[in-house]
């Protein structure tokens, strides 16, 4: 449903802009009380803040660890999806979070891209047909001190190669 919905805003609005106000309205996303703040114009860096809310404060009065995690969690891959385009298929393979310290105040995480990372995974899938890409990033709070600690693994492959793999694993079975 959602990616129907952002082919045919693609008419009226830039990718950068679906992209954040996609996210920000999508229902699946404002549960994680998360909310896009930045998109560049060609979706290589993402701006997460996540403000301290009655709807995400825990126990001890700091953000749930939940949400801190799910306000990060689809970033990277619907990010990478959107770079890339539909020649490819992106899945979450991995992700970890080391909590540091709690946080008692709206924190941020900035998920970037490089061109040459971009490059590279395109030149490993055109090589292997697949590539797992290692994403790290902070969750920070506005002193810039580090609240916790992000690790997602993103698997990309090309179609052809996906659909081929997903065959001789039906037949296998």
């Amino acid at each position: 449903m959602y990616r129907t919905l952002s082919h045919i805003a693609k008419r009226f609005f830039s990718e950068a802009q679906i992209y954040k106000y996609g996210f920000n309205l999508s229902p699946m996303y404002k549960r994680s009380t998360g909310k896009i703040v930045e998109v560049s114009q060609d979706l290589h860096h993402v701006k997460v803040k996540i403000p301290i809310s009655y709807k995400n404060r825990n126990y001890v009065g700091s953000i749930f660890g939940g949400s801190l995690f799910s306000a990060t969690d689809p970033i990277y891959m619907i990010q990478l999806l959107n770079i890339l385009g539909d020649n490819y298929v992106v899945w979450d393979k991995e992700a970890t979070i080391k909590y540091k310290k709690p946080a008692k105040e709206d924190v941020f995480c900035d998920f970037t891209f490089s061109t040459d990372e971009i490059e590279t995974i395109k030149i490993e899938v055109k090589q292997h047909g697949k590539f797992n890409i290692v994403k790290e990033t902070n969750i920070i709070n506005k002193r810039t001190q580090v609240i916790a600690e992000l690790t997602k693994t993103i698997y990309v492959a090309n179609k052809s190669y996906y659909r081929e793999r997903r065959q001789q694993k039906a037949r296998s079975n």
